[in-house]
């Protein structure tokens, strides 16, 4: 069996693959991209013989790429970079252990990239970096981290360009009922869903199952559980993958955490559990225990129970995110955690070896690898400091007077967020203050629009 037949059967791809591939003629083209503050690919396209002879060690791009806003305008007032710095360039290292085939894109190969300064050390403020740092936090006391991402999106009739035509108004769902496990609704979306299916499965992005969720129109693709830096890895790809081949198929959708006011939102649920680095043993689970919970699968959640207010910046990045925590929405409004309760912030789902804890603050316009950077900041500080686990939350969560809550807003959560200690201590200061810039730039923002619920309600009887 040659090179490329072996890449075609797994998705991944060694330099010597893709060496292969290029001078086989079989791939010319190969992605080299990075996940920006906003969780989307940034990059360029090169030539698969450029890439061979220079890029597959380092590429340049423009230092403003991680201080630009989702209009791709450079806001001012960062440390890092700026007009007064001239905004220089920062280098793309490829992960070569990243290379995979694109096989939605004829002759596409792609590669995610780390990005560092000139003399080479990683940036910190950078999302791939901020996880890298946690998960070698981790490493320090011999664990690592295996993570899931559940994203859910909604699936339209109408192009991306009919869409913005329409100005995204009067878009139809390509469902009008709920279609949560509906089998024969699903068969209506099966030509776009299944080519993403099979698309990440063959890009190396292995897939568990979709399924119709709670919105009309609404689906959810989960992936197979993986490594926490993999795992943030193969979200991205997949998400920008996804849109690629919706548009293919002349179709939109959308990963907005609440598109509507009336439906649904689309949530990120993550499930999260640790492992002894030499034996793969996880440290979550102990059959000695009533409950098989592990103390330090205890304080791993208290942890989270903790830091839930102050991380949430990060797992609910703007505006739009916290339309979705409503009430009676299977999105949570109280910080607690429960066992398989879809009412709380918090679930712990399975036994033995696969106990784990789920994350239902996230909504599907995460980043990831800032949702699972601040997950395990907040789990080892309820690991280092010994926090008890408080008990389990019961019945209806909403209805709890007593309980916590999540940020209502993107304004609180920044304020949370910005006085942090422990995650200004995890996370560092100059990291800290490069996303509280960003978000309150993301606040300012919209504190300028006028809304279409404005405009509805004062136009006339204003």
């Amino acid at each position: 069996m040659d090179h490329w037949t072996q890449t075609s059967m797994t998705g991944l791809l060694t330099l010597e693959q893709l060496t292969a591939g290029i001078r086989d003629g079989k791939i010319d083209t190969v992605i080299v991209a990075f996940p920006d503050m906003q969780g989307r690919l940034m990059g360029k396209r090169v030539t698969g013989s450029y890439f061979l002879d220079t890029v597959q060690h380092e590429t340049h791009a423009c230092n403003y790429l991680l201080t630009a806003d989702m209009e791709m305008e450079p806001v001012p007032g960062y440390a890092a970079a700026s007009w007064k710095l001239g905004y220089g360039d920062f280098a793309l290292k490829p992960d070569l252990n990243t290379l995979r085939i694109v096989p939605w894109l004829e002759g596409t190969a792609q590669v995610l990239a780390d990005l560092t300064d000139h003399e080479g050390a990683l940036l910190p403020h950078a999302p791939r970096t901020i996880l890298k740092r946690q998960l070698e936090r981790l490493a320090e006391r011999g664990w690592s981290a295996s993570f899931a991402s559940e994203l859910e999106f909604y699936v339209f009739e109408q192009s991306f360009a009919a869409a913005h035509e329409q100005g995204y108004r009067d878009l139809k769902p390509i469902c009008w009922y709920i279609e949560d496990y509906h089998i024969f609704q699903t068969t209506k979306e099966e030509g776009l869903i299944r080519a993403i299916r099979n698309g990440m499965e063959r890009g190396g992005i292995p897939i568990e199952a979709s399924k119709g969720e709670w919105g009309p129109g609404q689906e959810e693709i989960n992936f197979r559980y993986a490594g926490a830096l993999e795992m943030a890895d193969r979200h991205v790809l997949y998400k920008n993958g996804a849109k690629e081949i919706a548009f293919q198929h002349g179709q939109a959708i959308t990963f907005m955490a609440k598109w509507s006011a009336q439906l649904a939102g689309s949530s990120c649920h993550v499930h999260v559990s640790l492992q002894d680095r030499e034996s793969g043993r996880s440290v979550f689970h102990d059959s000695a225990d009533p409950e098989g919970m592990a103390a330090t699968f205890r304080h791993f959640l208290a942890g989270q129970l903790a830091l839930a207010r102050e991380s949430t910046l990060l797992l609910a990045p703007f505006v739009n995110s916290y339309k979705r925590f409503q009430a009676q929405s299977f999105a949570p409004t109280k910080v607690a955690w429960s066992w398989d309760n879809r009412t709380t912030g918090y679930r712990v789902v399975g036994h033995g070896a696969g106990l784990r804890v789920e994350s239902r603050i996230p909504g599907a316009d995460c980043n990831p690898y800032l949702v699972y950077a601040a997950m395990i900041a907040a789990g080892l500080n309820g690991i280092d400091r010994k926090l008890p686990l408080p008990e389990a939350a019961t019945g209806n969560a909403y209805e709890s007077a007593t309980l916590s809550r999540v940020p209502g807003t993107l304004r609180e959560a920044i304020e949370e967020f910005d006085r942090s200690k422990v995650l200004r201590e995890a996370l560092g200061d100059a990291v800290v203050d490069h996303y509280v810039h960003a978000a309150r730039h993301e606040q300012a923002d919209y504190d300028r629009v006028v809304t279409d619920y404005e405009l509805r309600r004062m136009f006339e009887r204003g």
